[in-house]
């Protein structure tokens, strides 16, 4: 039985996360990218195999790179063909991009030593209505020198505390964070963020109290004492979910905790 690692890209706007779910909406099952994906893989093995990802992604929330395995019953199947076997398939709003064979000790989740994400903005112009779905819409441009001095408070192994969303069950809330910077790309506005891991919506909520501040003309000291406060009432309010992408998920670098 081979253990078996997708790559997997999929517009979150019409997903209920991606994550599958037994409760039901108006007696219909939830729609998520695990639960279309895992229907694909039975169609193809003629017996359930379940898709482990490398983390949840909430509604709404998109993915270029999300990392997931599953062990495949059948040893006659290329691994390579079933990119084109499952995406002919999948939903146009999911795509597998890669697979590959793995150790059989490989776990998209476990394995997982580094998560990239970016979160996308349109500022300082009216969006288009194609880019909505992608973005969230900022009238007035923030202080990107501002928002990076802040940013670069995020740096090493810390008390997420603040970030963290009402109902999260992490045991720790400390994540080790490499980097976290804000950066013009093209007419869009991108923040990048690099961890261990993630707290649930954390990446949201960063994003929205990083804005929030800077608004307020707050500088990086006043956001380096926040920090040490750890108190969840302090964060400014949660991003939208569409302009967040889970960019990578990096298996190679080293191990935090």
């Amino acid at each position: 039985m081979r253990n078996i690692l997708l790559t997997v890209s999929y517009d979150g706007t019409h997903f209920c996360g991606w994550q599958k779910q037994e409760k039901a909406d108006a007696g219909r099952p939830l729609r998520t990218v695990q639960g279309e994906i895992e229907k694909v893989l039975e169609r193809i093995h003629h017996v359930a195999v379940p898709l482990t990802g490398s983390g949840r992604t909430d509604s709404g929330v998109h993915a270029v790179g999300q990392a997931a395995n599953f062990f495949s019953p059948v040893d006659s199947i290329p691994v390579h063909n079933y990119i084109p076997a499952m995406n002919s398939m999948l939903p146009h709003d999911i795509r597998i991009t890669a697979a590959k064979q793995v150790a059989p000790d490989f776990h998209a989740r476990f394995s997982a030593t580094s998560r990239t994400y970016r979160y996308f903005l349109c500022c300082g112009r009216q969006a288009y209505a194609h880019e909505m779905p992608y973005v969230w819409y900022i009238r007035d441009m923030p202080d990107i020198a501002n928002l990076n001095k802040m940013a670069a408070c995020l740096n090493g192994e810390m008390d997420c505390t603040i970030f963290s969303a009402a109902g999260d069950k992490s045991v720790s809330k400390n994540r080790y964070i490499e980097k976290a910077v804000f950066y013009p790309e093209n007419d869009k506005l991108v923040f990048e963020i690099a961890a261990n891991a993630f707290l649930w919506k954390m990446v949201r909520s960063l994003v929205g109290t990083l804005l929030f501040y800077d608004k307020k003309g707050k500088d990086a000291a006043f956001f380096k004492s926040l920090l040490s406060m750890q108190d969840r009432r302090l964060a400014g309010p949660t991003a939208p979910p569409q302009g967040l992408f889970l960019w990578r998920v990096d298996f190679n670098g080293p191990r935090r905790h």
